[in-house]
């Protein structure tokens, strides 16, 4: 009987310790996924980081309402964030089939001027652990993720912006 409580314990220390890993990816880089954008250009995902620039990714899908409110929210701000933190915002569409026709006629018809890239497959949304959308994440300058926020709710975007501006030097 002592073995088996023994082996319970390992158990729970390997789960703990995989939990600690866990949570020390927050701050981990990008990893490497190659997508297209909406004019069919190759992009790697590890090279989306401009260093001294912070980045902001959010995945969206075109059917998805909360995405909708919280890209539209960013982008009646997204100009004045360029200028105070020089952040550089991409945006991940995870459509699939027929609908991933709808998300540049959606981000022209709403005048974004987000970098849009197509992850059809989910690659890159597996990669970074999202599991539904909206999902947003930071970057710090030095490209390590530092706010990792799944969900969005009215004026969550100021979140964002409160981090951009603690991490922009």
């Amino acid at each position: 009987m002592k073995t088996d409580a023994s082996g319970t314990n390992m158990k729970r220390l390997i789960v703990f310790i995989m939990a600690v890993m866990a949570l020390s990816t927050v701050h981990a880089e990008l990893p490497e996924v190659e997508l297209k954008d909406t004019d069919g250009h190759v992009i790697n995902t590890a090279h989306l980081c401009v260093k001294g620039k912070p980045i902001i990714i959010s995945f969206f899908a075109t059917w998805c309402k909360p995405c909708m409110r919280e890209l539209k929210a960013i982008n009646e701000v997204y100009e004045d964030w360029q200028d105070e933190t020089g952040v550089k915002m991409y945006i991940i569409s995870i459509d699939q089939g027929q609908d991933i026709k709808k998300v540049k006629p959606l981000v022209d018809g709403n005048d974004w001027d987000f970098h849009v890239l197509l992850d059809p497959n989910g690659e890159f949304k597996r990669a970074m652990n999202v599991v539904n959308v909206p999902h947003t994440f930071v970057l710090d300058p030095k490209g390590q993720i530092v706010y990792n926020h799944p969900g969005y709710t009215d004026g969550s975007e100021k979140e964002i912006y409160d981090i951009l501006r603690s991490i922009k030097h």
